[in-house]
């Protein structure tokens, strides 16, 4: 690892050593992007410059860490590094000492401090947009915006953005579109017209770019809405690959059918099963998909975790594995070392569903009034698969497996 402390050296993060850029480089994490989406939107002719891009850049994929949720996979893209390392597990966690439901979007659980803070702490120039403040607020952890060389802002709170805590003020009118609703495929545009705007005035070394997963929560592959929005998408990837950047795409997890043949949602209401085996309040049942965005997803996805006493741990495990769907049930330590998890922010049992299947705690404690198309969710191993397209072609070594926070390294060391 080159550990040179001289203005052209490597500016290393995480343990993880990065080479300066020689133009701008930009990461785009298409939320919930199932590979399909694109491919379907390519057959459709809808998606040109992805078109042209796969073809004489890179186009293969990657796997993004369990569980396979927004908040986790986006702070590994911006630490280069596992949940065991940067300390967010999912959305949600129960603080044991303080014997609370914890919401993980406060910019104190992280625990790594990120790619775009330590370029920035180079000497480089940086930039950050998403499209929920959420992620704001934990990806621009640690950036300096007094010093005229970082920006960091989200698409729901562009109107708050100023100079002390963003780096920039009067945005919509710097990107030139008005405020987006939170539910729409307009919130994950405002990124990508903001992208290209900051791309071409700003000139940051190292950007990154975070979208909704609100058109994949309601429309599969190859649908209308689907396509419209990769084709809005497209449009906006040829803008940015036009301007000169090394443009590297990733997805946070994919994103899979969740329903029965009647459109309702094909949940395991795991607490109530454990509570009729074992009582009432012996087990408490976390779902880390839990944000204060639910209107798309009703808190069900495809990952659980559950809280017990250690001698009851064997009894969960076995009630979890035989229930249909169950895919896998496993102890904390084993799921520690699986799936490269912080053993203070999981339960004590780790429980997983498959392709097509749902987590619930308890029907009468998931709102699904807002699901207004048959659910579609994510969290388990089956949406682990995600895009990793660049504009240039990348070598990626022999024998090695991508990880979608390996995007970094993707831009920046493996283009060739």
């Amino acid at each position: 690892m080159n550990m040179h402390v001289n203005v052209g050296a490597d500016v290393v993060a995480n343990g993880r050593s990065y080479r300066r850029p020689e133009q701008p480089v930009v990461v785009i994490c298409i939320d919930g992007s199932e590979p399909g989406y694109i491919e379907e939107a390519i057959a459709a002719g809808l998606a040109p410059n992805l078109d042209r891009l796969m073809k004489t850049g890179a186009n293969t994929t990657a796997l993004s860490v369990i569980p396979s949720f927004t908040n986790p996979n986006n702070l590994s893209i911006i630490t280069g590094r596992p949940p065991a390392v940067h300390g967010i597990a999912g959305n949600f966690f129960y603080d044991r000492e303080a014997g609370v439901e914890v919401m993980m979007n406060d910019a104190r659980f992280l625990r790594a401090p990120t790619i775009l803070a330590e370029f920035q702490k180079a000497g480089l120039k940086v930039a950050m947009v998403t499209a929920k403040d959420k992620l704001r607020t934990l990806l621009g952890k640690g950036l300096d915006f007094t010093s005229g060389t970082a920006i960091a802002f989200s698409s729901e709170k562009a109107d708050k953005a100023n100079l002390p805590e963003n780096g920039i003020e009067n945005v919509l009118e710097f990107v030139g579109k008005p405020l987006p609703e939170v539910y729409s495929a307009d919130l994950s545009e405002f990124v990508f017209a903001a992208g290209v705007k900051l791309l071409n005035g700003f000139r940051p070394d190292v950007m990154y770019l975070s979208t909704t997963d609100y058109v994949q929560h309601k429309a599969a592959p190859g649908s209308e809405v689907a396509n419209s929005f990769y084709a809005m998408f497209d449009g906006y990837v040829g803008q940015l690959d036009a301007a000169g950047c090394t443009l590297v795409m990733t997805a946070d997890h994919g994103m899979n059918d969740k329903h029965l043949p009647n459109g309702e949602p094909d949940v395991i209401y795991l607490q109530e099963i454990l509570d009729a085996a074992l009582g009432a309040g012996v087990t408490r049942v976390i779902l880390p998909i839990t944000d204060p965005y639910v209107a798309h997803h009703g808190a069900l996805g495809s990952f659980a975790t559950v809280y017990v006493d250690a001698d009851k741990v064997p009894a969960v495990i076995e009630i979890a594995k035989a229930i249909g769907g169950v895919t896998v049930a496993i102890p904390a330590e084993e799921a520690c070392e699986r799936f490269e998890l912080p053993a203070d922010r999981i339960g004590d049992v780790v429980v997983l569903c498959d392709r097509h299947k749902v987590l619930g705690t308890s029907a009468a404690k998931h709102d699904l009034s807002g699901l207004t198309e048959p659910l579609r969710s994510h969290g388990g191993l089956t949406e682990q698969t995600v895009p990793m397209i660049a504009n240039r072609a990348i070598e990626i070594p022999e024998g090695r497996t991508l990880r979608n926070f390996d995007v970094f390294d993707v831009a920046l060391n493996l283009v060739r």
